[in-house]
């Protein structure tokens, strides 16, 4: 089961670049130097990186603080979701995509792999959401993507 640019642009209708619902997003990462085949990138770490090198890695997307510049060379085509909280988008992106292996029999190797950094400095993310709660529940929701869709939700 992969999220799709459906998937996306039903969670963040604000977007650019090309309109493609058959499009399959095969990782989801917030780390710009990772190989991040058919990736979606998100960069709301101060050491995600560029967006060119996430490019340069296999990303196809970005989610994309709403009212921050795009970088220049970013394809016009390149799709790009808009959002307010990058940390809240990410969220719901995940509890988006464990909703849709709850309702789904899934293979192995059909999967999104969501992609983190060790370091992910959240106390540093001015956003009006209780950062401590949000960690905690993107740490659950980890552990219940490793552990396979049991018990996830």
């Amino acid at each position: 089961m992969l999220l799709t640019y459906g998937d996306l642009a039903n969670l963040f209708p604000k977007n650019k670049g090309i309109q493609d619902d058959e499009l399959f997003f095969h990782t989801v990462t917030t780390i710009s130097n990772v190989q991040q085949y058919k990736g979606i990138f998100i960069p709301f770490e101060e050491n995600s990186g560029a967006l060119k090198m996430a490019i340069e890695n296999g990303a196809i997307a970005a989610l994309w603080k709403e009212g921050e510049e795009i970088p220049r060379y970013t394809p016009n085509h390149f799709p790009i979701f808009f959002t307010n909280d990058l940390l809240k988008g990410l969220k719901d992106m995940m509890e988006l995509y464990i909703e849709k292996i709850n309702q789904t029999e899934i293979k192995l190797n059909e999967v999104t792999h969501f992609l983190f950094s060790r370091e992910m400095d959240l106390n540093n993310n001015n956003s009006t959401y209780d950062n401590a709660i949000i960690a905690d529940k993107i740490s659950k929701l980890l552990e219940q993507l490793r552990q396979g869709k049991e018990g996830a939700k």
